[in-house]
């Protein structure tokens, strides 16, 4: 590229930025809605051709976008899948409301989770289905199949899940700072707010990603002639730009049953009235961690080797990149993408 180029670009990424419509505009995978309800629209990903590969299940976490799945031609785990001959989908909750203040783990994990997996499994002919679940996309993944060993589930997935809590920063100060006041402070705000808003989540994604906050300004400023990078930058801010917020009694649950008794790192989990053990699971599972995975970090993802005890193939791989970064950085293709493929490959040769 010559200077007259460089300059062009660097003028032409800095106006886009500033007073133009972005560097990039979203260009999502194409699909087609198979089940539309509220909170669970279910995608299956079109193919070029006839889909003839094994059924995989895209499961969101709570407070993002199902966009992330799918952040932009090659950053898509979608696209990935199609291309290596497997048949994706993708249950997307949409916005969550006050409205929704009432909806709690039991939603997922007993109703649209379950739901969406028998319908998979019947548009594609009964076959068993592979989950696919980010952050705590990935537990729910593995409490629904804890919870009812009968739903056609063939193999688990589970990138960066959050599998016990004693691994996750400030737990402790937050621990003993519920200790102190009882957690008035937080149920009285999550009661009153009806749930964690959309800004709130936003402020805090922002917040654990500081370091890449404040260098953002010399960031762009450095790469202002790099389109590709510049894109890859805007798609991530897009994404944070979109982060719903959590149901009230969702989140009560997770803030005390996870975050302050860490059932889940014990493996056992009490929803109401009723248990869920961890090790009640017996299809295969594959844990990704992150080296530099601040939200969820490598050892909080590895507490699951302790508590999914029945699985017939358990496996833990870590790899560089922050929490959204091992879904669908720039490296995911050749890291997480890799294992993803070679453990759904040998999954469909032990079926």
């Amino acid at each position: 590229m010559t200077l007259t180029d460089t300059v062009a670009a660097a003028v032409r990424n800095a106006w886009s930025l500033t007073f133009g419509d972005g560097i990039e505009a979203p260009e999502p995978a194409p699909s087609t809605v198979v089940w539309d309800e509220p909170h669970r629209v279910l995608r299956r990903y079109d193919h070029d051709g006839p889909a003839t590969g094994p059924a995989t299940l895209l499961v969101p976490p709570l407070a993002a976008p199902a966009t992330c799945y799918d952040l932009r031609p090659d950053q898509s785990l979608a696209r990935f899948l199609c291309d290596t001959g497997r048949s994706p989908y993708l249950v997307d909750y949409g916005d969550i409301t006050y409205a929704d203040r009432r909806m709690g783990f039991e939603d997922f994990v007993d109703d649209i989770v379950p739901e969406a997996i028998r319908r998979v499994s019947a548009d594609r002919g009964g076959a068993a289905v592979d989950l696919v679940g980010w952050s705590l996309g990935g537990v729910i993944s593995l409490l629904t199949a804890a919870a009812d060993p009968t739903l056609p589930i063939r193999s688990i997935i589970a990138v960066g899940p959050p599998l016990d809590y004693d691994h996750i920063y400030f737990m402790n100060e937050l621990r003993l700072a519920t200790k102190l006041t009882g957690g008035l402070g937080t149920s009285t705000f999550i009661r009153a707010a009806g749930g964690v808003p959309s800004t709130l989540t936003r402020v805090a994604y922002r917040v654990m990603s500081w370091d890449r906050e404040v260098r953002r300004p010399w960031f762009v400023a450095s790469n202002l002639a790099d389109t590709a990078t510049l894109a890859r930058m805007e798609t991530v801010d897009r994404f944070q730009n979109q982060l719903p917020g959590y149901p009230g009694r969702f989140y009560n649950q997770l803030f005390r049953r996870f975050m302050i008794a860490n059932d889940i790192g014990r493996g056992v989990i009490e929803l109401g009235d009723r248990k869920i053990a961890l090790a009640d699971i017996s299809v295969p599972v594959l844990l990704v961690g992150g080296h530099n995975d601040v939200i969820s970090p490598a050892a909080a993802v590895e507490g699951g080797l302790r508590t999914l005890t029945g699985s017939v193939d358990l496996r833990y791989v870590r790899v560089p990149g922050s929490h959204l970064g091992i879904l669908a950085g720039p490296g995911a293709r050749d890291t997480t993408w890799q294992h993803v493929d070679t453990f759904l490959s040998d999954v469909s040769h032990l079926s």
